[in-house]
């Protein structure tokens, strides 16, 4: 399993595919856990998980010792209204991770399209800039943020981000 790392927050933000879908499921949760993160966001489907011999993946991470949430997004897709509606609360404890040092796994089922979605919306949630954030994550996994409406809901914490401000200021 090969994770795409990078500095976020004073903390590790990576993103990598779905462990197993090389087909050493064992030797990918050795490689996560000697990696320690602190919590792992898996934005796979159950039946990709299943498909990737991962079915214990949630399992397997806790027994470690790291937080884990699943946030389930179909191929391609982008974020449904319980994603959104729990992302506040989740996004909050991996900012609070990464700026206590700590290390935040994202993964999908190649580690590009989900994964470089979330990726960039924590990024920019962090305080990046939009542009330099997808520059950044695209230095490390080429091809990150795979669509068009992937793009537009990462991109909208700029948006949202400005309204907050004008509201609570």
């Amino acid at each position: 399993m090969l994770i795409h790392a990078l500095p976020v927050g004073g903390g590790i933000l990576a993103i990598a595919p779905v462990p197993g879908a090389g087909g050493d499921y064992a030797g990918d949760i050795a490689h996560l856990t000697e990696w320690r993160p602190a919590m792992v966001i898996s934005l796979v489907t159950e039946v990709e998980l299943v498909a990737a011999g991962a079915a214990m993946l949630g399992q397997d991470v806790q027994d470690h010792g790291t937080r884990w949430v699943h946030l389930p997004v179909p191929d391609f897709g982008v974020p449904d209204e319980g994603f959104k509606q729990a992302w506040p609360g989740i996004s909050t404890r991996a900012r609070k991770a990464l700026l206590g040092g700590g290390r935040v796994l994202l993964h999908c089922g190649a580690g590009r399209g989900r994964s470089g979605m979330v990726a960039l919306r924590l990024m920019i949630e962090a305080g990046e800039a939009a542009d330099d954030a997808l520059e950044r994550l695209r230095h490390v996994q080429p091809g990150a943020v795979e669509t068009e409406a992937q793009m537009a809901w990462a991109m909208a914490a700029r948006r949202e981000a400005a309204v907050f401000l004008r509201h609570d200021g």
